[in-house]
């Protein structure tokens, strides 16, 4: 009896991927592989721009944008926005200092644009758009654009208000708001004012960050990682760089934000993150 079950066991495991096998050549006859630009992507890229072009009117319609009186030079507004493209980048000079938010940090999104294709080794999705062969890249792209620039722009138009203080959606704009300056550096949090100290310690954070966590990973992984070794040192390190950096200014945020950080590393003045 027990050989019998077993004899039909096998069997049927053998006719599992034979029925697979039928499934999926029928399926692949019936849904084609490639399908024509026409009428299939044009359609929907149209449907998406007549919504997308509806919401803007209706939006323009019901928001009260009217023009403001012809510029003073002796009356500043307060509070004194960036065209609202820009207020992403008027919003980073909040957390750091005007050469890193103003040059650094653009000139990093350039760079990290430009070295795409040579740092890219993932052939699949050329000509055809899937998440599931590019997680990595995709998310990546999301966070970037999503996080660190739709949110602040997001932030600067509608929760930033007179003194570029934070006022909850809804809540009044009061013009005599004043919030006290507790933002410290990090190693004043550790108790440690010593400013040669605190420096020692913000440029070891920012050693840990930018070389030793990326040299660990690859440390751990590139022997068990076949797209790290197609990667390569030199491609892995361009690529861990720009990525440590963009999370870098992430976290920056939440310590301004959340615990009042002013600077991981402060030096004479001169360079401070």
């Amino acid at each position: 009896m027990a050989e019998a079950t077993t004899a039909v066991a096998g069997v049927e495991a053998k006719a599992k991927p034979k029925a697979k096998a039928k499934v999926e050549e029928r399926l692949s006859k019936l849904v084609p592989d490639k399908v024509h630009t026409w009428p299939y992507l044009v359609r929907l890229e149209m449907l998406v721009g007549t919504i997308i072009m509806a919401l803007i009117t209706i939006w323009s319609i019901v928001v009260d944008a009217p023009l403001e009186e012809p510029a003073n030079p002796t009356k500043t507004p307060n509070p004194s926005k960036a065209p609202w493209y820009f207020l992403g980048l008027q919003e980073i000079l909040v957390y750091f200092d005007p050469w890193f938010a103003g040059v650094v940090l653009p000139s990093l999104i350039i760079v990290g644009l430009m070295v795409i294709p040579y740092i890219d080794i993932n052939p699949k999705g050329n000509g055809y758009y899937c998440f599931k062969d590019r997680k990595f890249a995709i998310s990546v792209f999301l966070f970037g654009f999503l996080v660190m620039w739709v949110s602040l722009i997001i932030i600067g138009t509608f929760v930033r208000g007179p003194g570029w203080y934070l006022f909850l959606p809804g809540q009044y704009w009061d013009v005599h708001k004043t919030v006290a300056i507790t933002n410290v550096n990090l190693a004043d949090k550790f108790g440690i004012h010593d400013p040669m100290v605190g420096t020692l310690l913000g440029a070891a954070c920012l050693i840990v960050w930018l070389v030793v966590v990326p040299m660990a990973y690859w440390k751990l992984r590139h022997k068990k990682s076949e797209v790290l070794q197609q990667l390569g040192m030199v491609r892995y390190q361009i690529t861990a760089q720009l990525f440590m950096i963009m999370l870098g200014t992430v976290v920056k945020v939440v310590l301004r934000l959340g615990f009042n950080v002013k600077y991981i590393m402060e030096w004479k003045g001169m360079i401070n993150v």
